[in-house]
């Protein structure tokens, strides 16, 4: 086997640090960033496609952590689970999916529940996914069906949640199938920070009915508007008949299907639900996830992961590299599931630091403490390669506080100067790159919800001693960054990995 380079390797990952010429609403240009300054100034750099086509994402798609994460990782386009799931709805092959047609025949002696986002950004969730649905159970004969909706006004602008609400009733009439039960948004539907509390009203508004009771679900959200309360923040919603009585609560016998393809937001709402050895108290339903949320669920998956070879975690460990991921709260997944794109590694350590409950007191979130643990594992040499993920930037550039946003990338400048610092003193490498856009376009125009991320290249750069003389092509992508990597420790790409090694003249 060929000999590589040992030294060790920093992937360091700025969440939504993109690339703008415009100073107006760009708290990337307007911050005050003398390491990240220095290492523009002294280092090989280049920009990076970050959304659309070239991540594997429709063409009028802005980019995102997860699918540029994918990207990176595999060392290739990855074509996203809800462009692999719209294609089978479009030729077909959906209808006769085995785990759906499973749970609809099981649901045609009780009720199908459907839960999931209603929104058209297709970053968690796809409507046309919804009423495909919608058309399999009236197809199979269900009867009874119900729709849990969840709330947006994340991923796409905000007070639009009624138009999706009104969407989804429209076509059940013209499907002639289905009712919306509950409604609730995403804050608390979808919480990835084990704040439990919020995870328990959606469950008992799914189990027990409760939240606000009222009979036209479209009505509900507007009142909800009026009261100052935006999308994602609407508290829990129970839809009932004339008589008072609760359109459709989840029951025992009944059928679950989570119609979000995207996992994170869903995991705790799912291990709420799933009846085990220790909760034998919750419903005894068929649950149904449509991807992969968490191998540990143990649960049907209409759309498995699909296996691709030679991603970089299986380069690293056919290689032996020891690598350590280091992430806050859930971005763990990030950094190892969606990196690994399916892989199972058992050579990589995972460091986890817990995530902050209060971003906006604390716009640095857990940086400091992540940029700890990066210096901790450095110094016990136990690891080749560390990946690394910062997400506060992009956090704080979802709340459209602008000022905060810049003081989240300054605290984050700080960070990676001390990493950037120890790593060449030991004459290792730090490769910098984020994974989309986001930080730089904060301007809420035309009605543009700021939590929208953008179309915007990101920044790469090669933080290396020996980097003299090294130029970076340009016009590459976030495929390019794993054989970049490779190329760095000595290592030819494997044929699969359809990026090139950024580095020209190597």
């Amino acid at each position: 086997m060929k000999k590589i380079d040992r030294r060790p390797l920093v992937l360091i990952v700025i969440e939504g640090l993109g690339h703008s010429n415009s100073h107006e609403g760009n708290a990337v240009a307007l911050a005050h960033t003398p390491f990240y300054d220095e290492i523009r100034q002294n280092y090989p750099f280049t920009l990076l496609k970050a959304s659309g086509e070239d991540v594997g994402l429709p063409k009028d798609s802005p980019g995102d952590a997860q699918v540029g994460y994918m990207n990176i990782g595999a060392g290739r386009i990855v074509k996203t689970d809800i462009m692999r799931i719209k294609q089978h709805i479009e030729n077909g092959r959906f209808y006769e999916n085995k785990v759906l047609i499973e749970a609809m025949q099981k649901a045609t002696t009780s009720s199908l529940h459907l839960v999931g986002l209603l929104s058209n950004a297709e970053v968690h969730s796809s409507q046309e996914v919804l009423f495909a649905l919608l058309r399999m159970a009236k197809n199979h004969g269900v009867t009874n069906v119900f729709v849990h909706g969840i709330l947006d006004g994340k991923d796409v602008p905000i007070r639009t949640a009624d138009a999706f609400v009104e969407a989804v009733e429209v076509k059940m009439t013209e499907i002639q199938i289905g009712k919306i039960a509950t409604l609730c948004g995403r804050y608390y539907a979808m919480d990835k920070d084990e704040n439990w509390e919020l995870t328990a009203r959606v469950y008992t508004m799914l189990v027990y009915s409760e939240g606000e009771r009222i009979k036209d679900a479209v009505t509900a959200v507007r009142r909800s508007f009026l009261r100052g309360i935006s999308d994602e923040y609407i508290r829990p919603i129970v839809l009932e008949d004339e008589e008072g009585n609760p359109i459709g609560s989840i029951k025992d016998g009944d059928v679950v299907i989570f119609f979000n393809h995207r996992g994170d937001g869903m995991r705790q709402l799912v291990r709420a639900l799933l009846r085990d050895e220790l909760h034998t108290n919750r419903p005894a339903t068929h649950m149904v996830c449509l991807t992969e949320y968490d191998e540990n669920l143990s649960l049907p998956v209409a759309f498995p992961k699909e296996p691709h070879q030679n991603v970089l975690a299986e380069v690293f460990s056919n290689y032996n590299i020891k690598n350590c991921r280091i992430a806050e709260g859930d971005k763990i997944h990030f950094v190892s599931d969606f990196f690994n794109v399916g892989f199972k590694a058992d050579d990589e350590r995972r460091v986890i630091i817990p995530a902050v409950k209060n971003y906006m007191l604390a716009p640095e979130m857990a940086s400091f403490k992540i940029t700890d643990a990066v210096l901790q594992r450095i110094e016990a040499d136990e690891e080749d390669v560390f990946i690394v993920d910062f997400s506060a930037p992009d956090v704080l550039a979802s709340s459209g506080d602008l000022q905060r946003t810049i003081e989240s990338i300054q605290f984050v400048d700080t960070c990676i100067g001390a990493i950037v610092k120890r790593v060449l003193q030991i004459d290792g490498v730090v490769v910098l790159t984020s994974t989309h856009g986001h930080c730089e376009e904060l301007l809420t125009f035309n009605g543009k919800n700021p939590a929208i991320t953008s179309f915007n290249k990101v920044p790469f750069h090669l933080i290396d001693k020996r980097s003299n003389g090294i130029k970076l092509r340009e016009e590459g992508s976030l495929r390019d960054v794993a054989p970049t990597i490779l190329g760095i420790l000595g290592i030819s790409k494997p044929d699969e990995m359809t990026g090139e090694d950024l580095r020209e003249n190597v």
